[in-house]
């Protein structure tokens, strides 16, 4: 068989790391604060991630849905700003998504092989793999994933089809992605049944006015059909309800008929370049468990909060430690530059508790939660507050949950640049609490 090789290409080898969960999130409080959270988001180097996970899900994972860049040597931003006119792009206020820039195919290559050979690992013996890349590097990827799985192991190529403006004037506008689609082994996972659609309603037209119609050959019309292997789905437009201002992502459709193609409920599905963390809500919405997995900041608390706001399934937060010291995230800064003092307060309301945020940090942050009884370990995230698109301030005012315990209320959120920051709130035993940074 045809192999393709290239001046740096190394046999993929583990990295070393642990995994600590540092967090549990659960959604809008769902099962707060012991309900089991069998889900996992992940933030760290992908092939230090997978490395890490070889020892519990080697053999394990049932469905594989990556993402990676695409080798277009473009740096992709995000939309940060709120309350922007989507029709006037000059105007919308910017910061880095992530870079998908390479010194040459080479560069690419070291960075995609290692990661391809590790979820083949990892995916069970019924497992599917599914790479969407497009143009740019698809041909590559497919001679690395014959030669990984097999080339007898290519089960489609699919190609994603869709609208939207083009600035070529030189050649056809490249409106596709394409999607190989590898099995581990020829036992895998397929629910022909379950991804059946419709027929065109001119095909039940000319089969009821003919019944020479397919040659002889009469479908069932009210089963529906199989899907061609070209899918067409909108893109997630500017205005599009799914949009979260992170840049490419992919439309929740898409990865649905993956999921429920490929996967059964309660099967685990991962995505290790997580990104907008589309996978993730959507496996949460079937009935699958998943591993989200994504090295930038960005990504991960956009996932985090896509998923506190619209999943109900408790999840663990992880980071990867080298095993020598504590995470990053224990050792949280305190106030925020140009806040006042103690930006977060404790009031009561009746017989209840409200956690409240200086106005001036609201127009500053991204996401913040609460654990209304910290043990000083492990964070219990029981109140999540997303910041709404098209919003210009977030929420600043939660209501605490009725909770028993006298330890502290912990706060933690993330601004609009990524610093993270928590603060400590003694809960009061009869007057107003006082605040400790």
């Amino acid at each position: 068989m045809a192999e393709l090789t290239w001046q740096t290409k190394q046999a993929a080898f583990p990295l070393s790391g642990v995994l600590e969960t540092e967090a549990v999130v659960y959604p809008q409080g769902h099962g707060y604060p012991h309900a089991p959270a069998h889900n996992r988001l992940i933030r760290g180097e992908n092939l230090a991630v997978m490395s890490a996970l070889l020892a519990e899900h080697e053999n394990r994972i049932d469905l594989i849905y990556t993402d990676p860049p695409f080798f277009t040597n473009r740096h992709y931003p995000a939309r940060i700003g709120q309350d922007e006119d989507s029709r006037r792009p000059s105007e919308w206020q910017l910061a880095e998504g992530y870079p998908d820039h390479w010194p040459d195919i080479n560069a690419y290559l070291d960075m995609l092989y290692p990661r391809l050979v590790l979820m083949h690992r990892l995916l069970a013996p019924s497992g599917t793999l599914y790479l969407h890349l497009d143009w740019h590097a698809n041909a590559y990827a497919r001679l690395l994933l014959d030669e990984i799985f097999g080339a007898e192991r290519l089960l489609n190529e699919i190609v994603w089809v869709y609208h939207g403006p083009s600035p070529i004037r030189s050649a056809f506008n490249r409106k596709h992605d394409t999607i190989l689609v590898y099995t581990k082994t020829d036992q895998y996972t397929f629910n022909v049944d379950a991804v059946r659609q419709p027929y065109d309603k001119n095909t039940v037209k000319t089969f009821a006015s003919s019944t020479k119609a397919g040659f002889g050959k009469v479908p069932d019309l009210e089963r529906g059909k199989v899907p061609e292997d070209w899918w067409y789905f909108p893109v997630v437009a500017r205005l599009h309800r799914e949009r979260t201002g992170y840049p490419t992502q992919k439309p929740e459709a898409l990865i649905e008929r993956i999921l429920i193609a490929s996967s059964n409920p309660g099967d685990v599905v991962a995505d290790f370049f997580a990104g907008s963390g589309t996978t993730a809500v959507v496996a949460a919405r079937l009935g699958r468990k998943y591993i989200a997995n994504d090295a930038g900041w960005r990504s991960f608390y956009t996932t985090q909060s896509r998923l506190a706001a619209r999943t109900v399934e408790p999840f663990c937060v992880q980071v990867l430690s080298s095993g020598e010291s504590e995470s990053d995230l224990h050792h949280l800064v305190s106030p925020i530059s140009g806040i006042a003092h103690h930006p977060v307060r404790l009031e009561r309301s009746a017989d209840r508790l409200l956690v409240i945020l200086d106005e001036e940090l609201s127009n500053l942050l991204e996401y913040w939660e609460v654990d209304p009884d910290y043990d000083g370990q492990l964070f219990r995230s029981a109140v999540q507050v997303t910041r709404e698109r098209n919003k210009k301030i977030i929420q600043n005012v939660a209501q605490l949950p009725d909770m028993p315990g006298s330890r502290p209320v912990c706060v933690r959120w993330v601004d609009l640049k990524g610093e993270q920051a928590q603060f400590l709130l003694e809960k009061p035993a009869g007057g107003l609490p006082a605040a400790s940074g």
